[in-house]
């Protein structure tokens, strides 16, 4: 496992953008995350980009397809320096054990219940509470060969027995009014058995990058 804990998101669609913001980063002190809107804007750029700078990348995709669609999707990103990628528990077992045998060297996460989603949302859309869920995502991720999880810090408290790696987006160490619902600070969240932080805005928006990211490592 990377000695690296912090994952600095390149939450943009710009490639100058994310370019500017990569100018500001060690790859040596942190590890680089693309997800969605990056991934879709630039593709294999971005990707290529960052592999000639020597950044490990943790690519966040999400993955949630049917078995063979997501063997072929891992198959496709083998030649970059893909150290994490994610997909969805939700997939199930069939996806999951398709996943696990072809990541080869990327470590394969497990994402549960995206922090954007409070308990009220999932009570509306799955009509069981929130713990029970998540208990539930544990469980198929404990019985699978998948490598850890990717869950918000407030779900660390049911990880102590859990083996794998835990990753945790939703780390604000100032209050943000955005889009994230359950948050806590880095300092709290490595406490409770976080082994890599996801931090964006807070470092990408920041006047002075390196001095946020010495706050957040």
């Amino acid at each position: 496992m990377s000695n690296k804990r912090l994952i600095v998101a390149l939450d943009t669609n710009n490639l100058s953008k994310a370019k500017e913001i990569v100018s500001h980063l060690n790859p040596e002190q942190c590890m680089v995350k693309v997800g969605l809107e990056l991934f879709i804007s630039q593709r294999e750029k971005i990707l290529e980009y960052l592999t000639s700078e020597n950044f490990e990348i943790f690519l966040d995709l999400k993955l949630h397809d049917i078995p063979n669609t997501v063997s072929k999707a891992l198959q496709a990103i083998q030649e970059f320096n893909i150290s994490m990628t994610t997909i969805h528990l939700k997939g199930g077992k069939d996806m999951i054990k398709a996943a696990s045998e072809t990541a080869g060297d990327i470590r394969l996460l497990g994402v549960s219940i995206l922090t954007s989603l409070s308990e009220d949302d999932i009570e509306l859309t799955y009509g069981i509470p929130f713990s029970n869920l998540f208990q539930r995502l544990l469980g198929i991720a404990q019985e699978s060969k998948i490598d850890g999880l990717v869950c918000s810090s407030h779900e660390l408290e049911y990880l102590k027995e859990f083996k794998g790696i835990k990753v945790v987006p939703g780390i604000r160490n100032q209050v943000l009014d955005d889009d994230q619902k359950r948050v806590m600070s880095s300092s709290e969240a490595y406490a409770m058995g976080a082994d890599y932080i996801v931090v964006g805005r807070p470092i990408t928006d920041a006047s002075d990058i390196q001095k946020k990211i010495m706050e957040y490592s």
